[in-house]
């Protein structure tokens, strides 16, 4: 069978920056369904579609095509009174904004720095603005069933469902 919309994939992969520092080592194969979903970069769908189990990509990613740049916006300074004393570098934590009565964004930050009055919070993904070398194999494709495409045809999600280890 080959990648086609409505085709669930399974995937070998591996994750390395441009200086082939590990990323990601894959240990857990990469699931995700076909046809423009948004479950991985639009770069690698394009890539896989028409392959077939055995078949591999090997592609480099710009930033703007993988986990975006970095963006300073995204990086907030906080009183560290506002924070419990167990703060710790790394732990993240998640803020409620509101844009207007009746519109609430939560986003997902992590402590980047903590200094005595100030608390720095980074809500870039971790690999933002970084050059991503993907390897994968293709190790699986199946037709998904009317329940998976509901399922993710009902998750709304805004961006890809690939989780890398950081």
């Amino acid at each position: 069978m080959i990648i086609a919309k409505n085709c669930l994939v399974t995937l070998d992969y591996t994750v390395f920056d441009t200086e082939n520092n590990l990323l990601d080592s894959g240990v857990t194969p990469l699931v995700y369904l076909h046809g423009g979903y948004i479950d991985i970069f639009e770069k690698l769908e394009k890539a896989l579609e028409g392959k077939r189990v055995g078949d591999s990509i090997h592609m480099q990613l710009a930033p703007k095509d993988a986990f975006g740049e970095y963006r300073n916006d995204l990086v907030i300074v906080e009183e560290r009174s506002q924070f419990e004393d167990d703060l710790e570098f790394g732990q993240q934590i998640e803020m409620v904004f509101s844009e207007n009565e009746d519109e609430e964004i939560m986003m997902v930050y992590t402590v980047s720095d903590i200094q005595k009055d100030k608390v720095i919070l980074d809500a870039n993904h971790p690999l933002s603005g970084l050059s991503i070398i993907f390897d994968g194999t293709v190790i699986g494709v199946r037709e998904a069933t009317s329940e998976e495409i509901e399922k993710r045809l009902s998750h709304n999600q805004e961006e890809p469902l690939i989780e890398y280890e950081s």
